[in-house]
C-alpha cells in the first residue's frame, strides 16, 4: 500500500525589515500593547514602520483587546506619544463590548473591573450596580490588577455562573505586559469562569465581531472595497493575534516581542513557527520578527 506523505509547512522566515510586507500587504492590522507601546511609552522603531507604511500608501487599523473605548484609547495613546501618523484609525474590545452591552437596554449589570475603565459604562442604556442583583456581568479586567491574582475571583465567579448569567468579557487577553511586568487580564477571569459551566461571551480578539469592525474602518479609510488578502495582522499574542488572524483568514506576521519576549531565543524560528501554527489552525503565517521595524 502506497504511503500518503503529508507536505511539509513552508518555511517562514525570520524577517528584519517591514518595508517587502508594505508592497505585499497595504493594510496593516496592527495590536497596539506590545507592539506600539508597553503601557509605558511608545516603541519608536515600531511607530515608525507604521508611519512609512502609511506613507507608502498603505492602511493602519489598529485593533486592540483595550476595554478602552476609542476616544479613551487615543487620549492614551496621545499621552504616550504614539504619533498620530501610525495609523488611519482604531478599533478596541472596549468598543465591541458596549455594542453588545447596550443589546440588554433595561436590564441590570455588574461591571467587574478597575475604576479606571468606568468610561465604559458611559451613556449605556443599563442600570450598573453590584453582584447580587446582576443579570449580566460586564468584565474588563481585576479590580487591581497589580496586587490580586485572578485564582482570588473564584468564589465571586463561582456564585455569578451558579445563576447562569452571560458574562461579556472586554479583554479576552490573559496577560498583558506593563513596563517590566506581567499582569493579569480580563481573559483569566473569564477563562475561570468557562470553566465553571459559564457563559462566556468574548469581545476582542480572536474572535471574529472586532475583526469585521476593523475591516469597515480599512475600507472607509482607503475610500474603497478591501479583501482580506489585501491585509497582514501583527501582533505578539498567539491566542490572540495569530488564532485570530486565522479565524478571520488573513495572513500575519508575528513579533516576539511584549507577553513573548524571549520566545525566539527559547525555541528558534523553525520551532517558534510550529508552536504558532499549532494553536493558529490554518494561519498564513508569513514571517517572525524580533521587534516591528521598516
Amino acid at each position: 500500500m502506497q504511503k500518503t506523505v503529508s507536505a511539509a509547512a513552508p518555511h517562514v522566515p525570520l524577517l528584519e525589515h517591514a518595508a517587502p510586507l508594505s508592497r505585499q500587504w497595504p493594510v496593516w492590522f496592527c495590536d497596539i500593547w506590545g507592539i506600539v507601546h508597553d503601557g509605558v511609552r511608545a516603541d519608536e522603531a515600531s511607530c515608525d514602520a507604521l508611519v512609512h507604511h502609511r506613507r507608502n500608501g498603505g492602511v493602519v487599523v489598529l485593533v486592540s483587546n483595550s476595554p478602552r473605548p476609542r476616544p479613551a484609547l487615543l487620549k492614551q495613546l496621545d499621552g504616550l506619544r504614539v504619533p498620530r501618523e501610525a495609523y488611519d484609525d482604531v478599533i478596541t474590545s472596549g468598543d465591541v463590548t458596549r455594542a453588545i452591552i447596550a443589546r440588554h437596554a433595561g436590564r441590570n449589570v455588574f461591571h467587574l473591573g478597575p475604576e479606571r475603565d468606568s468610561h465604559l459604562r458611559e451613556g449605556l442604556p443599563v442600570h450598573f450596580g453590584g453582584p447580587d442583583e446582576a443579570e449580566v456581568v460586564m468584565c474588563s479586567g481585576l479590580f487591581d490588577d497589580r496586587t490580586e491574582q485572578p485564582e482570588q475571583y473564584r468564589p465571586m465567579l463561582e456564585q455569578l455562573a451558579a445563576r447562569r448569567l452571560p458574562f461579556v468579557c472586554a479583554n479576552p487577553d490573559l496577560v498583558v505586559k506593563h513596563g517590566e511586568h506581567i499582569l493579569p487580564c480580563a481573559g483569566a477571569l473569564a477563562a475561570i469562569y468557562e470553566e465553571l459551566g459559564g457563559e462566556v461571551i468574548m469581545a476582542g480578539k480572536p474572535f471574529a465581531p472586532i475583526y469585521e469592525e476593523a475591516l469597515r474602518k480599512a475600507g472607509a479609510a482607503a475610500g474603497r472595497t478591501v479583501t482580506k488578502r489585501e491585509i497582514l495582522a501583527i501582533g505578539d499574542g498567539i491566542g490572540t493575534d495569530m488564532k485570530g488572524a486565522a479565524n478571520f483568514g488573513i495572513a500575519a506576521v508575528f513579533v516576539a516581542g511584549g507577553i513573548s519576549e524571549g520566545a525566539l531565543d527559547e525555541h528558534g524560528v523553525d520551532e517558534l513557527a510550529a508552536r504558532i501554527r499549532k494553536e493558529a489552525r490554518g494561519l498564513n503565517l508569513v514571517g517572525i520578527m524580533r521587534r516591528l521595524q521598516w
